[in-house]
């Protein structure tokens, strides 16, 4: 029997969740209010206008457009960022099927092995894929960032993936196979429409890995302005003298609006792309 929670029991509960909630936004909503500041300033000594825009300006936000190369710099975030999450749902995908559905030998080794691989920051792998891309003739262009963020998404998004597949009874597919179905048409026709949830997830988490990483991009692709991704570029507005908060901050809420659109977009597929995914081994 579940009982009601007591009024001081809801109260505390509620004040941890507004509080939580505080502390996720504010520093989004800070950004927001750094970006309409004059005078380049991050902060202000007004007490309400560190939580208000009582001063704003659209200075920054006008810049950002007409007088700096964000364009370019979001063009090149896009085409990295999309390419990645379309690679990793095609190599994820074909991988976690035959994890999922297939018995070979050196099946269960390489779904630990990829495991082990998992443990291991990304980071510090960064040497040796520049090593590697500058081998290939790929160092400081997109192909070669992407290849590394596809490599880095691989693991995670296969595993979420055989677990998905895992709950997709296999009957439905042989039912296919007696209809007249080969072994992929079943996977295109049966598996992969089920599987949406999953693969909504697998596209997401490839964008994000090439969307708003900073290490890789400014080490792989150091030059030039033209070829830099978003967020790297935006570093490199600062010098030594100064950093101009404002447009900095301007540059961020633009940066952040294609994330939040796909995150709206894929919201109804997050929850169980996830979950079952990640219950069945």
């Amino acid at each position: 029997m579940n009982r009601k929670p007591r009024p001081a029991a809801m109260g505390c509960i509620m004040v941890i969740l507004v509080a939580g909630v505080f502390f996720a936004f504010y520093p989004v909503w800070f950004a927001i209010l750094a970006s309409g500041r004059p005078g380049q300033s991050l902060y202000t000594l007004n007490l309400v206008g560190m939580f208000l825009p009582v001063e704003w300006t659209w200075v920054n936000y006008q810049t950002m457009l007409f007088d700096s190369d964000l364009w370019t710099w979001i063009t090149n975030s896009l085409k990295v960022a999309t390419t990645t999450a379309v690679i990793s749902i095609i190599i994820c995908t074909s991988a976690a099927f035959a994890f999922a559905r297939f018995k070979f030998w050196g099946r269960a080794g390489g779904l630990t092995f990829m495991l082990a691989l998992q443990t291991f920051p990304q980071l510090l792998a960064l040497t040796a894929i520049g090593m590697i891309l500058t081998a290939l003739g790929l160092y400081g262009k997109h192909m070669g960032l992407i290849l590394a963020y596809t490599a880095g998404t691989l693991v995670f998004s296969t595993w979420n993936l055989k677990g998905y597949f895992d709950t997709i009874p296999i009957d439905l597919e042989e039912a296919g196979m007696i209809d007249g179905a080969g072994p992929v048409q079943s996977f295109f026709m049966i598996a992969l429409p089920l599987a949406r949830p999953a693969l909504a997830i697998t596209f997401l988490l490839g964008f994000l890995a090439g969307w708003g990483d900073f290490a890789f991009a400014n080490i792989l692709v150091p030059a030039p302005s033209s070829l830099k991704l978003a967020t790297p570029a935006l570093y490199s507005m600062a010098n030594s003298m100064s950093v101009p908060w404002g447009e900095f901050a301007a540059g961020f809420v633009f940066v952040a609006i294609p994330t939040i659109i796909l995150f709206m977009y894929l919201q109804r597929y997050l929850q169980s792309g996830l979950t079952l995914g990640g219950v069945k081994g």
